[in-house]
């Protein structure tokens, strides 16, 4: 949810004529499991300790506007704008986010961030309780996992073949009736 914020704020700023070297600073408000487990300071050495540090995953969208797998490697990580910014962020407990990621009836994983900009602007805090995925999120998340689904079938089919495998995934009643191995076969290259 702190990504999704990020790339919110990220938008933002381009939109204000901004950039991640106009930020003063950040603060993210969050839940007690995200400072146990993912506020870390300090040196990162490998694309696992990055992916486990709020920091990084916030850095980046803020100066690129993304955040992929291929940003935890070595060859991103190495930006020094990353760690500068990283050095910006602070993250502080708010006990209302705690309290509904531990309640069933919610499983929140709310995270809020506030930028602040050198010249003495603001913006708005953004708020996102439920990641992309979440059950009280599904609808949000499809459209995503049918685009990665295309990327992905791009990455190893023919355009036919993608199509003819997109045609029928992305048909409930027409896949339900299909038996498997027929489904199956449409991947065999």
């Amino acid at each position: 949810t702190a990504v999704e914020a990020a790339m919110t704020l990220y938008e933002q700023m381009q939109a204000a004529g901004k950039t991640a070297a106009d930020i003063e600073k950040v603060t993210i408000r969050t839940h007690e499991a995200c400072i146990r487990i993912i506020d870390k300071k300090g040196p990162l050495n490998n694309p696992a300790d990055r992916d486990h540090c709020i920091q990084y995953m916030v850095a980046i969208p803020l100066l690129f506007g993304r955040l992929t797998a291929a940003d935890y490697e070595d060859n991103v990580a190495q930006d020094k704008r990353i760690d500068a910014l990283r050095e910006k962020i602070n993250c502080f407990e708010d006990p209302a986010f705690t309290a509904d990621y531990h309640d069933p009836e919610k499983r929140a994983i709310a995270n809020a961030i506030t930028l602040e900009f050198t010249d003495g602007t603001r913006f708005e805090e953004v708020v996102v309780e439920y990641p992309i995925g979440h059950a009280r999120r599904r609808q949000d998340g499809i459209p995503k996992l049918v685009d990665k689904f295309k990327i992905n079938l791009a990455r190893q089919f023919p355009t036919r073949q993608q199509q003819r495998i997109l045609e029928v995934s992305l048909d409930k009643a027409r896949l339900e009736q299909m038996p498997v191995n027929e489904y199956l076969d449409l991947y065999v290259i």
